[in-house]
């Protein structure tokens, strides 16, 4: 099986990268930075098993150049801007990326369908943050629920997936679209909640360790939140599972379905790291525009596929901890 992977030097994209080689598939990766420099979660082998190309989703001639040299039987489409922020403070390159980029990789599969000559199914990768804010006697969201996108992160990606969907509708192109809840672990950027969480919680460690201040206090923005975590190797392992086994033309929410706030992610990631500290709420660490409550429901993809979460939200933080405590110095 010959897969092509955008993104494929990103968080998401190296843990799929290296479950894909163990499978013993041919693994093309596509990314726009040097891949040597960026892909450090890859051993040194994997590394050298992967046929690195470098290319940006949004330079036409780059994707042709993927899918000539993969050929793929499987595009993981992953690159994308990720961050709600990153898109908020600049919403022009989020829609260049995650729209139109997604739509030129589309365009040339379809080109390439019209004659004979490669037909992939191609996982597309979306956000549960497409759902936006439900009720809370809605949780856990369906795929059947509204979209209702109240970031630039969200509204490029519900873009994205519409164009996909009209893909297979028009033209028969083997799309798979997900809605990914927030997932996290080893190698994820320190920007993003649970890593930004564990860091500062192991410099309040490293405080107390060096005769700093024992009381000084974990800051968190919006406590109430609740969000749906899964380990990213869980994740990783739904998009290959949905490559083989789900309906093309379908859609498909990678989550646990269990919500947990952040207040409470606060205090097991204090439990974890040893730091005896209280919680104290800083505005500046708030979401302008923030979703109450996002927990999505995963029986399609179950039934689909057999998939299921193995790692627990514990373990997911105990990697984190692990990861983040070996680097030669935490910051908050």
């Amino acid at each position: 099986m010959r897969a092509l992977v955008t993104g494929a030097a990103g968080f998401v994209g190296q843990w799929l990268v290296r479950d894909l080689l163990a499978a013993g598939h041919e693994v093309t990766g596509l990314t726009p930075v040097d891949p040597s420099a960026a892909a450090t979660l890859l051993s040194t082998d994997e590394q050298a098993d992967v046929d690195w190309l470098m290319g940006d989703v949004r330079r036409i001639e780059d994707v042709r150049r993927a899918l000539d040299i993969a050929p793929p039987d499987v595009v993981y489409h992953l690159a994308g801007v990720s961050s709600v922020t990153t898109a908020t403070s600049d919403p022009g390159t989020a829609t260049e990326v995650n729209v139109v980029g997604a739509a030129r990789l589309l365009g040339e599969v379809r080109v390439r369908r019209r004659v004979g000559v490669l037909d992939p199914a191609v996982v597309i990768v979306g956000s549960g943050e497409q759902y936006g804010r439900h009720d809370k006697s809605e949780l856990p969201l369906t795929e059947d629920a509204e979209q209702r996108p109240l970031t630039v992160y969200a509204a490029t990606k519900a873009a994205q997936e519409v164009l996909a969907l009209e893909a297979f509708r028009s033209e028969g192109v083997r799309v798979i679209a997900t809605r990914s809840f927030n997932h996290s672990g080893p190698g994820q950027a320190p920007g993003f909640l649970l890593p930004s969480l564990v860091r500062r919680a192991l410099a309040l460690r490293s405080g107390a360790a060096n005769g700093g201040e024992r009381r000084a206090a974990l800051s968190l923005g919006n406590t109430s939140s609740v969000r749906d975590f899964l380990h990213v190797a869980d994740v990783a392992a739904a998009y290959i599972a949905l490559a083989a086994r789900g309906r093309s033309g379908e859609i498909y929410n990678v989550s646990s379905g269990v919500g947990v706030s952040v207040k409470e992610l606060a205090v097991q990631v204090l439990a974890a790291t040893g730091v005896k500290a209280p919680l104290a709420t800083d505005p500046a660490l708030a979401r302008a525009v923030d979703v109450p409550a996002l927990i999505g429901d995963n029986a399609r993809l179950r039934d689909a596929t057999g998939w299921a979460p193995v790692r627990s939200l514990r373990t997911l933080i105990e990697d984190l901890v692990e990861y983040w405590a070996a680097k030669p110095a935490v910051h908050s």
